[in-house]
């Protein structure tokens, strides 16, 4: 490893670049996932029979448990070492996604992508961490842009990777990529990344917490997802997620060592910045189910070329996020926090011009240079804030909270939004009602979005 020591790696440096490689790959493999699986839902519904409530636990059960483990596991690569921790999530992850890749029916799929999440639970946070811990202060801010745009980019080339597989060898290669890349960054992160850990970590672990957190969660999901059709186990499921949301809130009160410890947010920046993040990641989660469906069912593009649609984003987070943690390094957070969400609402806006008869050029580009433009402008300074609001040593739950904040949202919309706007059964199979749906569903996204610029414009102090 080089005898590099954490906190004095420099970005420039080649150890620095063996470092952001590493977690920026790792990270990578579950946003890349994360959004191509949304390219292949139609064709999996086809493939293995199945109706839209199964298709969204396809999308929510990874949610639900990457979710609801990922404080604890920021936790325990705070305590083990969180080298240890984030390779161990990448070795889960590819055997679950070996297993999604296999799987028979839609059953077995949903039972896979819930592994994949316990997978994507302990490397997300330690991906972020590594960084917080490793490089030194003055370079943080800028590995930070570096590893939010190439994961940003990750994420947006999934549904473009992800058309290109299921219209080629099949949407069950969305699942097996992951193996190959898997390999590579466990081939570098052994020779190449130093270890790191919390030294004051001690205790038992909050698993009650982790426990009654995936348990809120779950019930609440499921209540979400059923209410179209089961409107009475819609109710008992809602009480079983207050129920279990209460009591998570009183056991990290009494805990002595809570996995979500409560006095992070006596700091009100980080209060701030993780609601807007909840607010900010539904909008999105919800735009990126929607479209896909709207694109190829109602406007008729194929796989390959509905992927496409957020190539735009993927190029501007590319270019820019760097330059946007500058900027919010230098002006503060409140500008970015204001101005890109409220940038990416007008794209989302901008969204409702497609239809049966779209054009990818006038009609879904200018939509997602805005929308790109956006979130460019907000996802460096959004983690940042996050990072910078907790204390040093405590950046892996920091990380695992904002995280946990970011998949709450794109949960909670997927597993609402359908509802909502009327989507169930087979029915998005059906162009005109898919393109109604999807019309009521941006309005919502870009309400959203809105909702999270007046939250930071209000409550996020500017730079003095």
């Amino acid at each position: 490893m080089g005898g590099s020591v954490p906190g004095e790696v420099a970005l420039a440096s080649a150890k620095g670049r063996w470092v952001l490689a590493t977690t920026v790959l790792g990270s990578a493999m579950a946003m890349l996932d994360g959004s191509a699986v949304n390219i292949a839902l139609p064709r999996i519904g086809e493939d293995l029979h199945a109706p839209l409530s199964a298709l969204q636990w396809a999308v929510d059960a990874y949610l639900l448990t990457l979710a609801g483990l990922i404080l604890l596991g920021g936790a325990l690569g705070d305590r083990y070492g969180r080298r240890r921790v984030f390779l161990t999530g990448v070795v889960w992850f590819a055997l679950a996604s070996a297993a999604c890749g296999l799987a028979p029916d839609v059953e077995v799929l949903v039972a896979a992508r819930a592994l994949q999440g316990v997978g994507g639970a302990l490397l997300a946070p330690g991906s972020l961490a590594l960084i917080q811990a490793i490089f030194r202060e003055q370079d943080r801010p800028a590995a930070v842009g570096l590893w939010s745009g190439l994961g940003g980019v990750a994420g947006a080339l999934g549904p473009l990777a992800g058309g290109w597989l299921v219209g080629g060898p099949g949407w069950r290669w969305v699942f097996l990529i992951n193996l190959p890349l898997a390999a590579v960054v466990l081939a570098i992160a052994l020779r190449q990344v130093p270890e790191n850990r919390d030294e004051s970590a001690s205790g038992r672990f909050d698993l009650g917490g982790a426990g009654l957190a995936a348990l809120a969660l779950g019930s609440l999901t499921a209540a979400l997802t059923a209410a179209p059709t089961a409107p009475t186990l819609a109710a008992w499921a809602g009480a079983a997620a207050v129920a279990a949301g209460t009591a998570f809130v009183l056991t990290e009160r009494r805990s002595a060592r809570p996995m979500l410890p409560l006095d992070l947010f006596a700091s009100r920046l980080f209060t701030v910045v993780n609601v807007a993040t909840v607010l900010i990641y539904a909008a999105l989660g919800g735009v990126l189910f929607f479209l896909v469906l709207e694109l190829q069912v109602a406007a008729g593009f194929p796989p390959l070329e509905a992927g496409l649609s957020t190539l735009p984003v993927t190029l501007l987070m590319l270019l820019f996020s760097p330059a946007a943690a500058r900027l919010g390094q230098r002006i503060g957070p409140r500008l970015p926090l204001t101005l890109g969400p409220l940038l990416a609402g007008a794209g989302i806006l901008l969204m409702l011009r497609i239809g049966a008869d779209a054009s990818y050029a006038a009609d879904v580009l200018p939509a997602a240079v805005v929308l790109g433009a956006g979130m460019t402008l907000l996802v460096a300074p959004l983690t940042a804030t996050a990072l910078a609001a907790a204390e040093d040593r405590r950046a892996g739950i920091a990380s695992g909270v904002n995280n946990a904040a970011a998949r709450t949202g794109s949960l909670l919309a997927v597993a609402a939004l359908p509802a909502l706007v009327g989507l169930s059964g087979t029915e998005y199979q059906r162009a005109a009602v898919v393109d109604g749906a999807f019309r009521g569903a941006m309005a919502i996204c870009a309400g959203l979005m809105f909702a999270a610029a007046l939250l930071s414009w209000v409550a996020v102090r500017p730079k003095t």
